[in-house]
Order: C-alpha cells, then structure tokens, then sequence
C-alpha cells in the first residue's frame, strides 16, 4: 500500500486511479482533489512524504 501524500490515507498502488510522476517516483491518491493539490506543489509534498 501507498500513502497519499496529502491526506495520508492509504492507497493500492495496483488499483489507484490517480497517480503522478515526480523525480522518478510515483505517488498514489485516494482522489482527483488530492492529486490536483500534489501536481501544483510536488516538491513541498514530496519532501513531507520522505520525513
């Protein structure tokens, strides 16, 4: 399982509908919102999602 990084829920990675590529590392969301919010700021989120 995958963890969004912007609502912390946690996510399949074989059934997610919505996904990014940031950096060579994919990133999983449980919705549109989410991923939307990651795609406009992908290095503040992914930076938390690493601590």
């Amino acid at each position: 399982m995958a963890i969004d990084p912007i609502c912390k829920m946690e996510v399949s990675e074989e059934t997610a509908q919505y996904k990014s590529e940031y950096k060579g590392k994919t990133y999983y969301f449980c919705a549109p919102g989410c991923k939307k919010k990651f795609d406009e700021n992908p290095d503040q989120y992914a930076k938390e999602s690493e601590e």
